[in-house]
């Protein structure tokens, strides 16, 4: 008999506990594209999964290719390969690139070329204006050993374009097990003539989160005649598995025989099933009815969700090699972290490999993290559940430090005594869940403002470095700034200086350059001390 998709209300009680020439504008990392003075025509349009995958294909021809590379001016051995393509209402699109030379992977060496509708070239945003000339080049003489761990790969070589002069170098993936007991794809890029490592970075985005009471909900199901399953056909496929406390694999799809799911408590697995695959309904939802993006990547497909993972895991983690969130079940295995905003928070790891691809280190890591708060606020506030009313908080329901305070704060960061709440010079060297910070402390200021504040109950009081006063513009106008900055203007390489010039061109294509918008994300951004024109 034919599958048939359902919706069925569910009881889910979780309770939880873890980067020149004619037509171009130079190549620097924040220019912003010209010519979107519509504040509705700026924002995205809204395309189905077909049309932004023709809309890739159709950049992806070898002749559009060659054109922007000649106008860019890039030499005979560089070669551009179609990432994404986001196209505005207007009718201009924003093709990102990444890029290879004499067929060699650049790291950094990503960009964005903007065109208005008429497909004329407005600008360009690079992650690295570095020149691509290796010619003078020593051979890779220092060649990495390949690393034993397992899940690990043979080094590869690359060109190192993200950080000062290009040059080649040799990228090792390790892999094995952190500390924490999630996954490692650690990778370490050393310089191919003398050896020295140079960068390194964690490809697994693991971050702490929330679950909570969700009530009943209703989540995307498949099946019929007493065999269903968490397999979501409405939403791209979405799916949801149980590991059944392994570290590997796909995990086991969830079936039943009613479609009636979890029983609101730890003791049945499919409980947490249901939090987390809600999540990613609601999740998936959030990205299309407000940035017309339908699935993660755009194209329509959707992303695999794994619970039950490992022993007394108190963490969760998105992991771009199989495109999926996995969950802990949170210290004794008795607070499983898969709720609403920790499932936004993962999958919009995704959005953020997809686009801007910013790397998990130093400055650009921060904005990372910052980005998948940013939007689990968002995916919060656009659920408006009254079981888990929207807040700024995070991971205010899971009681992690043990006295009923949240993990995390976005309108004063360092009350959880290590994020930091202004941008100063060694922001890029705390680590990136707590240098995220700045980014979470300017997104509350822009939405809500400065000083006492209360939302849906919540108090608030969130100071500003230079003692200003900022009224917010709302979630609504902040959270359409942010996303287009991140798939339109920032780069693998975006520091916080960057997510300014960034948020403040997305403003302006959206608002107007002189609009009271402009000047609230400028002077949210100078309250947390990240300053400039």
């Amino acid at each position: 008999m034919r599958a048939l998709t359902t919706k069925q209300r569910i009881s889910a009680l979780a309770a939880t506990a873890a980067l020149v020439a004619a037509g171009i504008t130079a190549g620097t990392a924040g220019a912003a594209p010209s010519g979107e003075t519509s504040a509705s025509g700026a924002l995205p349009a809204k395309l189905s999964a077909a049309q932004h995958i023709k809309l890739v294909k159709a950049a992806d021809s070898e002749a559009a290719k060659s054109a922007d590379a000649r106008a860019l001016g890039l030499g005979s051995k560089e070669q551009l390969h179609v990432k994404d393509v986001i196209k505005n209402k207007n009718g201009a699109t924003h093709t990102r690139y990444e890029r290879t030379y004499d067929g060699l992977p650049v790291l950094g060496g990503d960009l964005v070329v903007h065109k208005n509708a008429d497909g004329k070239r407005t600008g360009a945003t690079k992650a690295s204006t570095a020149k691509l000339d290796l010619s003078t080049d020593a051979p890779a003489a220092h060649k990495p050993a390949a690393a034993e761990a397992k899940g690990s790969k043979a080094p590869r070589k690359v060109v190192w374009a993200s950080q000062g002069k290009a040059r080649l170098a040799w990228e090792t993936v390790i892999g094995g097990v952190q500390k924490s007991g999630a996954p490692n794809q650690l990778h370490v890029i050393t310089d191919a003539k003398s050896g020295k490592k140079l960068f390194e970075f964690q490809g697994i985005k693991e971050g702490t989160g929330k679950s909570q009471y969700s009530g009943e909900v209703e989540i995307g199901t498949s099946g019929s005649d007493g065999k269903f399953s968490m397999l979501d056909e409405g939403r791209g496929g979405n799916k949801t598995t149980n590991l059944k406390n392994s570290e590997s694999g796909d995990g086991e799809l969830f079936t039943d025989g009613d479609d009636k799911w979890g029983d609101g408590s730890v003791n049945d697995p499919a409980t947490a099933g249901v939090d987390a695959h809600y999540g990613a309904g609601q999740t998936w939802d959030y990205y299309k009815k407000v940035h017309g993006r339908e699935g993660i990547a755009g194209d329509g497909k959707g992303a695999v969700s794994r619970v039950h993972y490992g022993d007394s895991y108190v963490n969760a983690f998105w992991d771009d090699s199989c495109f999926c969130m996995t969950y802990g079940d949170g210290e004794g295995n008795k607070h499983p972290l898969t709720s609403l905003d920790v499932a936004a928070h993962e999958m919009s790891h995704g959005v953020t490999s997809t686009t801007a691809n910013l790397e998990y280190a130093g400055e650009s890591g921060g904005l990372n993290e910052a980005t998948s708060d940013i939007f689990a606020a968002a995916v919060e506030f656009n659920a408006d559940s009254p079981e888990d009313v929207p807040d700024y908080l995070v991971g205010e329901k899971i009681d992690i430090n043990g006295d009923g305070t949240p993990l995390r704060y976005m309108d004063e960061p360092s009350k959880d005594g290590q994020s930091l709440d202004f941008w100063d010079a060694n922001a890029g060297d705390v680590d990136v869940h707590y240098s995220s910070g700045i980014a979470n402390h300017f997104f509350f200021l822009l939405s809500v403002g400065s000083g006492e504040r209360e939302v849906n109950g919540v108090k608030y009081n969130s100071p500003t470095k230079d003692g200003s006063k900022l009224e917010g513009i709302g979630i609504e106008k902040a959270e359409q700034i942010w996303f287009k900055a991140l798939t339109e203007q920032m780069t693998s390489t975006t520091d916080y200086a960057d997510a300014r010039r960034a948020t403040l061109a997305a403003a302006a294509d959206l608002y107007g350059k002189d609009s009271a918008e402009v000047k609230a994300v400028g002077a949210a951004w100078t309250g947390v001390n990240v300053t400039g024109s």
